[in-house]
Parts: C-alpha cells; sequence; structure tokens
C-alpha cells in the first residue's frame, strides 16, 4: 500500500534532515555576522541574534529570522543584510556541504514581540482578577 502523507514534516517543522540542515545554516550566519565578516556600516555596532532558520524541503531555500539586540534598528539591519545576501550566501556556500547554496532571505523574528503582547495581557487587571478568582475556588 502507497504512503501518500509526508512524514513529519507538519507537526514538527520539518523533516529530521530539514531541521538538521536549518540548525547548521544558523550556526553558519551567526558565525558570520558574530565576527564580523560583513563589512556594511548599518551592521556596525549591531550585535544580531540568529534564533530560527528554516528549510524548505528540497533545502533550496533559507528563511533566516534575525533580531538585532534590543530589537532596535530591525529595518536598517534588514535592509542592510539583504544587501549583502550574496556575499553571506558565497560564506556559507563554504562553511556549509550541501550540493547546492540555499537561496537566503530574511525576516525580523516577531516572536519577542508576541511574547511580550502576552505578557502585558496576563498583566491586565481583568485576567489578574480571573486568575485570583480561580484560586479562590480551589
Amino acid at each position: 500500500m502507497p504512503r501518500h502523507h509526508q512524514r513529519g514534516s507538519s507537526a514538527s517543522g520539518g523533516s529530521q534532515r530539514q531541521l538538521r540542515v536549518a540548525e547548521t545554516v544558523r550556526h553558519a550566519v551567526a558565525d558570520i555576522l558574530g565576527q564580523g565578516h560583513v563589512h556594511d556600516p548599518d551592521l556596525e555596532g549591531h550585535i544580531i541574534t540568529v534564533p530560527e532558520v528554516r528549510m524548505s524541503p528540497d533545502l533550496k531555500l533559507a528563511t533566516i529570522y534575525i533580531m538585532p539586540l534590543g530589537g532596535q534598528d530591525t529595518d536598517v539591519v534588514l535592509a542592510a543584510l539583504e544587501r549583502n545576501k550574496k556575499f553571506l550566501r558565497g560564506e556559507l556556500a563554504h562553511r556549509v556541504n550541501l550540493k547546492f547554496a540555499p537561496d537566503i532571505r530574511f525576516r525580523v523574528d516577531e516572536r519577542f514581540d508576541e511574547a511580550e503582547r502576552i505578557e502585558k495581557l496576563l498583566r491586565t487587571p481583568a485576567v489578574q482578577r480571573d486568575l485570583n478568582s480561580d484560586s479562590e475556588e480551589s
């Protein structure tokens, strides 16, 4: 009986190979940025975190999520990384052992903003009142 479903790609965020390659690419990009190999005045003085990389199923596209330290100048940093995309892709090709160097695209990681929004919601008086009433009933 033939299998018609993709194994492990829906709930876990990709196949084992996708996840392994994504983590290798993440380390390589973080290393390149951390060592200051990209010479761009807009990147100087910024510490950039690379919390996640997602690979396409064919491993030909890497979506690299970045966040400048403190969440400041995200648009400036994103534009600088886009300008230096060709250099970064070449560096990745040297550091990551793949048949093809993946195309790369950069996105700002929104998870920090989302976590802060949830934290603020949890501190609102209405939520605190509900939490207190639930604990009194127990």
